[in-house]
């Protein structure tokens, strides 16, 4: 008998089992961030800004948006938008409310039919080069697969159309950087498809140009011997494919970053790449222009600030304050002599 016991406060936030079931699995990481987050924020029914979103998650506006659509194509949500095309609200499917304040119950919409059935896992498992591919993925994670991890090898090669020779570079690529768990294998392949890589040779290039850019740009932090994290890689590929500015303009940031914060902190460096695309940059010589209007508005502001200093009467001096009386020194003297 096994006594389990909580030391948390009694508040909780409720996380459907179907959620977890049916929709996490198939999720990105940084997505299932999101949509906790939402419902934490659901059920005290505070105000939400993207900003404050990405400042508590650690990532960047953009991937709150990627993680929002997600959702809402997977019909867990309804993003609200004003005629502009800005995002005013955000509806929370529950079946048993529409209110926004109401938890998502546990009849959470079905998952589109594209997922594994166990007719189709049986299907594949009789192939023998997934019965091989299986067996490679056991040798290089060093234990026997979990159902669970199975089905989501499974999944790269059913559904995201990857060949089993890519799969198992896959795998052999993860094992090499030091992550063995599932959850890591399947951002890399979630990657990959999106990029339309279907060869081991493709994954190759695509790994040998992001790690040097990986490390260039941990290097123009000022960080050393150590690989990026997750979030440092989301941060990343946000300024590259996102923003789509050159390493050059990215070792920039990252320069200044480290200038006036005295530390590494991609999140400055993200305002200020997010602050170049707005203004859109596209080389060096844009930057050094913003630079030359900025320092030429703060000199004209410094010389505005001055000649309103000079124009303005002084009234500092005590002499100047003081009422200057008049005297009348003939009329002064006549009345001393008549004494």
């Amino acid at each position: 008998m096994i006594t389990l016991r909580n030391s948390s406060p009694t508040e909780v936030t409720v996380l459907s089992n179907l959620f977890i079931d049916n929709y996490m699995p198939k999720a990105n990481g940084e997505f299932v961030k999101v949509y906790i987050y939402l419902l934490r924020t659901l059920s005290s029914c505070e105000e939400l800004r993207l900003e404050q979103m990405a400042d508590r998650l650690l990532c960047t506006e953009r991937d709150i948006t990627r993680a929002l659509k997600y959702w809402e194509e997977k019909e867990l949500l309804s993003l609200e938008c004003s005629s502009q095309g800005e995002l005013t609200g955000i509806l929370m499917k529950s079946p048993s409310s529409d209110s926004s304040c109401a938890p998502l119950q546990e009849t959470a919409p079905p998952v589109k039919t594209t997922s594994l059935t166990a007719d189709r896992v049986k299907e594949l498992k009789q192939n023998e080069e997934i019965v091989q591919l299986l067996y490679i993925a056991e040798q290089y994670l060093g234990k026997t697969l979990t159902p669970g991890e199975m089905k989501k090898i499974l999944f790269f090669y059913d559904e995201l159309k990857l060949s089993p020779d890519l799969i198992e570079y896959l795998i052999e690529y993860s094992v090499s950087r030091g992550r063995k768990s599932i959850r890591y294998i399947e951002t890399v392949a979630m990657a990959w498809a999106q990029e339309g890589i279907t060869s081991v040779a493709m994954a190759k290039e695509a790994n040998s140009r992001y790690a040097k850019e990986y490390y260039t740009i941990l290097k123009a932090m000022g960080i050393s011997n150590r690989n990026p994290i997750d979030t440092e890689v989301s941060f990343i590929n946000t300024w590259l494919h996102d923003y789509g500015f050159t390493m050059d303009i990215i070792q920039e940031a990252c320069s200044r970053t480290v200038l006036q914060t005295g530390q590494p902190s991609f999140q400055y460096a993200d305002k200020i790449l997010s602050g170049w695309k707005h203004k859109s940059v596209k080389n060096i010589e844009d930057i050094r222009r913003l630079d030359a209007q900025h320092k030429q508005r703060k000199l004209e502001k410094s010389r505005q600030q001055s000649s309103a200093r000079q124009q303005k009467p002084s009234n500092n001096n005590r002499f100047n304050n003081f009422h200057q009386r008049e005297y009348d020194f003939d009329e002064y003297e006549k009345k001393l002599l008549n004494h």
